[in-house]
């Protein structure tokens, strides 16, 4: 009796746990949004070399399709005011996309930068773009 009685209590708090940790990170999913600027997809500029930006936070992601004249990233996306950050020792330190910001001091997330599912080796500011690539912005906690 005792036995059953343990593995019932067991079970129901499994449950009670599993129920609030998927309340939390819907909550949490939610809240990043909560500031964005853009929650669809969107185009920018009329320049002539054009890039994808995808930006995923949580379980939501948009892209952005980006027609610009400039040479790096970095520039087009500040273009645009899709990123903002501070300058560091190795360049722009991302802050925030699309008004949504990690910050690591306070709660260990970033932004991940990859292209086409690879991480990059540089920074946003340093990758020049010459049309037609594919990236991606990840918040990453």
């Amino acid at each position: 009796m005792k036995k059953t009685l343990n593995s019932t209590l067991s079970l129901i708090i499994s449950i009670i746990l599993v129920v609030c940790l998927v309340s939390c990170n819907q909550a949490q999913n939610a809240d990043l949004w909560e500031n964005a600027a853009y929650t669809s997809d969107a185009a920018f500029g009329n320049g002539v070399k054009t890039v994808e930006v995808e930006v995923t936070a949580g379980e939501k992601s948009v892209t952005f399709t980006i027609n610009t004249d400039k040479e790096t990233l970095g520039e087009a996306l500040i273009e645009h005011g899709l990123v903002s950050g501070e300058e560091g020792p190795y360049g722009l330190y991302i802050k925030a996309v699309n008004g949504i910001t990690a910050d690591y001091d306070v709660d260990q997330s970033y932004w991940s930068f990859t292209k086409d599912g690879e991480y990059m080796m540089s920074g946003v500011d340093s990758e020049t773009i010459s049309g037609g690539e594919h990236y991606e912005l990840t918040y990453t906690k």
